[in-house]
């Protein structure tokens, strides 16, 4: 059967274009300012012999009005795709009448990378394949490289390599190219090791040397707002930095702030999902918690006061629940203190944990004693994360670092006899944070996987607005937890004849609980965002939206602008709504009631001491360089949600001792007065990534598919 035959890229009819792009193009010219609507496309479009339309084309077009839901422009460029007009084609009339809006619409703000390829570790002579889709209007297509050099023959979503051998080991990225711009895919390392010259005993020693994950997953939830108790401080900062220390070693990351108890357990739902047999999966909780009889139990911000395990949930029942997924490594890190609920006297009875060697814990204090934070004029650290965060990058067993870790708590003299590290393990294999990603040859697991972990994490396009008045106004969206997510407004075009011209953002959903009083601010500091500012574009306003996972609807909202005229006293003013869809967690709906009973408590009895402890087995393993780190063959590339771990594994000295520090446990915390604390890992954004582009603009070629 011979090839289909594919049109180029210019030639993509305009009828072709998807019902909803069609609308919103409508839409924005049946509102153009003068010069810029439906009947000046006409007049552009019938300079082309094969497109012209005649006056009776324009007014059937015209009397669209006249229906309760007609639109002249919707008839108009169906009309034209009917006649062979192509999107280039529609493009260069909008350009010609200069409507930006419209072309914002079938450009590159539509490109959205949905699942990039992961790191591999493989051996030769078997078959690789390394995935990359993106969305896009009205057209995507792709090309590979390995390092700076293209790969043949590398131009669809998938690049396949069979049979692999030695030679393909590198680094390897996507380009994603629409008509007017492209986006890149992360880095992959692929790792190839040759089979000739190898006996048996060589490849079973190198493998128990180098265990490999399926993929990795983490779900990172940190309390802090609590309704009915204490207050807490550090769950923000150690939530956003785990995070990106994650992120460097390829793990698919959730992070969310303040969770009730109904959205704990479905977030802890879909983190399921995400894990399937051979995957490594981490869970990392930091806020209030306690321990009963060996079960630990974290509380959710909405927890009553007192609370008890009914309202809380067991972490033992979610490794249960883990082990059903047959994951090839379990960790659980439980920043919280671990005394006795003494107003909880119910005992959980388990179903009976499976005998596996790939359970670890580690718990921030010993059983029965208190977690604590570090208070101090900027933004601070719990205990644990403010050690934890200097050494999780090193390539060692995971039991090692934890041991290394809780030595160096150990040299802190403020919370000596106050706070130690405890580790529970049943860690046989050498397996570390930082094994890389091997992933089978069948790989619809593991791309369900990449589309259920894109969903919960996809931004609202960067957009610009059109005002009548011919303002032009760009709105930015920034990523800095889940659930979590920066708005910034700039006027990137104001007409001379306007003198005082200002934009701000409104009327947002009740579920937000937005308080115009911290809406629409000169910094991100004002707005309560410490930890992104300087990733974020300067000289904007900055509206911070926390707990999206509430958001139940699309999320829609105001754009006002104020501007005045010389010699005019009045304040003009004009309003654009603009509805961005449901961002990053808000699409998987964990504000809903529980999903299913599989984080809920499956029996319990009173005074009936159960207890499951592991037993610690560190093994020390060899050093290792990390698949994150950037390939020497492309200086002055990076990714934009990457750093070099060097930047961040810099020990520093504890000085405890200074008085600037204030010691709080999880349950007494003390106030503070944040100020800015600059980070060295980049945000997420929706704007392009400058440096990036230009960089590799020089050395990617650009050719088009044939």
């Amino acid at each position: 059967m011979s090839e289909p035959v594919r049109s180029a890229p210019g030639s993509l009819p305009l009828s072709r274009l998807a019902e909803p792009l069609l609308r919103r193009l409508s839409e924005l010219l049946d509102r153009a300012a003068p010069g810029k609507g439906w009947r000046d496309l006409a007049q552009r479009a019938g300079s082309r012999g094969r497109v012209r339309l005649s006056p009776l084309d324009l007014e059937q077009c015209s009397l669209k009005v006249l229906e309760p839901e007609g639109s002249p422009s919707w008839s108009l460029l169906k009309l034209l795709g009917d006649r062979g007009c192509t999107v280039v084609e529609l493009m260069e009339f909008l350009q010609a009448l200069e409507h930006t809006e419209a072309l914002q619409c079938l450009s590159h703000s539509g490109i959205k990378i949905v699942v990039q390829p992961d790191s591999q570790a493989v051996l030769s002579g078997q078959v690789v394949k390394l995935c990359c889709w993106a969305t896009g209007h009205p057209f995507v297509h792709y090309q590979w490289f390995k390092q700076e050099k293209e790969v043949p023959h590398g131009n669809s979503p998938e690049l396949v390599l069979s049979p692999v051998n030695v030679n393909d080991s590198g680094f390897y990225i996507c380009r994603v190219n629409s008509e007017c711009s492209f986006a890149f895919s992360r880095w992959a390392r692929l790792e190839v090791c040759d089979l000739q010259g190898t006996s048996h005993a060589d490849l079973q020693e190198q493998s128990n040397d180098r265990p490999v994950a399926t993929d990795k997953v983490a779900l990172l939830i940190g309390n802090m707002s609590y309704w009915n108790h204490p207050q807490l401080k550090a769950p923000m900062v150690d939530v956003y930095e785990l995070t990106n220390l994650l992120r460097q070693l390829d793990f698919k990351v959730v992070s969310l702030l303040d969770l009730t108890e109904s959205e704990m357990r479905n977030a802890v739902d879909e983190f399921l999902l995400l894990l399937d047999k051979g995957v490594y999966g981490l869970l990392y909780y930091a806020g209030h918690g306690y321990e009963n009889y060996g079960n630990s139990f974290m509380v959710p911000i909405d927890a009553p006061n007192p609370y008890r395990s009914a309202n809380c949930l067991c972490v033992q029942n979610i490794l249960k629940l883990m082990q059903e997924k047959e994951t090839g490594l379990n960790v659980f890190l439980l920043d919280m203190c671990r005394k006795r609920n003494e107003y909880d006297d119910t005992i959980l009875i388990l179903d009976a944990l499976k005998v596996t060697a790939n359970i670890v814990f580690g718990y921030a204090t010993c059983q029965g004693a208190e977690a604590f934070e570090i208070q101090q004029l900027g933004l601070a650290n719990g205990i644990f994360m403010k050690f934890l965060k200097d050494r999780l990058l090193e390539d060692k067993k995971i039991t090692v670092l934890l041991d290394e870790v809780a030595e160096d708590m150990g040299k802190c003299h403020l919370t000596k006899g106050k706070q130690a590290l405890e580790i529970r393990s049943s860690l046989s294999e050498k397996r570390a944070l930082t094994d890389p990603i091997q992933q089978t040859i069948s790989s619809a697991e593991s791309l369900a996987r990449n589309l259920q972990w894109a969903k919960a994490h996809e931004l609202p396009e960067s957009m610009y607005l059109e005002f009548k008045c011919g303002v032009q106004i760009q709105l930015g969206f920034a990523a800095e937890f889940s659930n979590v997510m920066i708005i910034y407004t700039r006027i990137v075009k104001k007409p001379p004849e306007i003198v005082v011209c200002r934009a701000y953002v409104t009327d947002f959903a009740l579920d937000l609980d937005v308080d115009p009083k911290e809406a629409n601010k000169g910094t991100p500091e004002e707005t309560g965002s410490y930890l992104v500012s300087k990733d974020l574009p300067k000289h904007c306003l900055y509206t911070r939206l926390s707990s999206l996972q509430k958001l139940r609807e699309h999320l829609i909202f105001t754009v006002c602008l104020h501007y005045e005229y010389p010699g005019i006293e009045d304040t003009m003013d004009e309003r654009k709504e603009v509805n961005v869809g449901k961002p990053l967690i808000a699409k998987l709906g964990l504000h809903h009631g529980f999903k299913n009973n599989n984080c809920l408590p499956t029996c319990c009895m009173a005074n009936n001491p159960f207890h499951n402890q592991i037993e610690s087995s560190p093994v020390a393993s060899k050093y290792y360089v990390p698949s994150h780190c950037q390939p020497n063959s492309c200086p002055g590339i990076y990714h934009p949600n990457r750093v070099c771990s060097d930047s961040i594994r810099q020990p520093e000295a504890c000085s405890c001792n200074g008085t600037s520090r204030i010691l709080a446990s999880r349950h007494e915390v003390w106030n503070y007065s944040p100020s800015v604390e600059k980070s060295n890992v980049p945000v997420e954004t929706t704007d392009d990534t400058v440096e990036l582009e230009f960089l590799l603009s020089d050395n990617l070629r650009f050719s088009k598919q044939q």
